[in-house]
């Protein structure tokens, strides 16, 4: 009895160790599909990132996802009513990104993020800070982000902000702006104060792609492996 139940066991068991063969090597085929993004994805963010600026005039109608991280030229002056700030952490710690829609000569303004201000900076003295006169701006072109961040929520309606949503900045500062991008500000100029900090865009991806491929077909060779000794036992 005790023997032909333990023979049971190892069928179930062997069974197991099979099924989990084919899930470990689709996950392993998803990891070298990211793999391959994320390479795609470094190699976009390198050659936009070290192109010629490009005038934000010139960008095409329609969307602009094969042209994020583009740098941009803009010139035109601030409209410091619209100044909003984005809760967000930096290398500098954490603190607010300062937006603010910047009017170009021709064509609606684009949201410009000036920079990183730290914790405990309040909106007004940061409005009277802003630039009144004519600026360039040199950054880079980013998308909208709706919505909020992960598990926080945008609340318009007490301003507080934890993502760059456009389309919502805008209709709560009551300005019209492109709703598809906003610049994140390299270079400004000329640069009125030290403050906000621009330049701080994050342009490094974590890619352990291949690691974790690895991994996943290594833990399906083992199952496999595993299978076939339970099997040799029980028979």
């Amino acid at each position: 009895m005790n023997t032909r139940a333990a023979r049971r066991g190892f069928n179930w068991l062997a069974l197991a160790l099979l099924l989990l063969v084919p899930a470990f090597i689709a996950l392993g085929v998803w990891q070298v599909h990211r793999l391959a993004w994320k390479e795609a994805l470094i190699a976009h963010v390198e050659q936009a990132t070290h192109a010629t600026p490009i005038p934000v005039a010139v960008l095409p109608q329609g969307p602009l996802k094969p042209l994020e991280y583009r740098r941009l030229t803009m010139s035109g002056t601030y409209d410091a009513r619209g100044v909003t700030l984005v809760t967000g952490t930096s290398i500098l710690g954490s603190g607010y990104w300062v937006l603010v829609p910047l009017q170009p000569d021709r064509g609606p303004p684009v949201l410009v993020n000036r920079g990183f201000v730290p914790s405990g900076s309040r909106v007004d003295p940061v409005r009277r800070a802003t630039p009144s006169g004519r600026v360039t701006v040199t950054g880079l072109l980013r998308l909208t982000e709706p919505g909020g961040a992960f598990l926080r929520a945008n609340r318009p309606g007490d301003d507080r902000w934890y993502s760059r949503d456009v389309v919502a900045i805008a209709a709560r500062r009551g300005v019209t702006i492109d709703p598809r991008l906003f610049i994140d500000a390299q270079l400004e100029s000329p640069r009125a104060s030290e403050t906000p900090v621009a330049g701080l865009t994050v342009l490094t991806f974590p890619n352990n792609h291949l690691a974790y491929a690895l991994t996943w077909f290594a833990l399906a060779a083992l199952c496999a492996a595993g299978a076939i000794v339970v099997w040799r036992r029980q028979s």
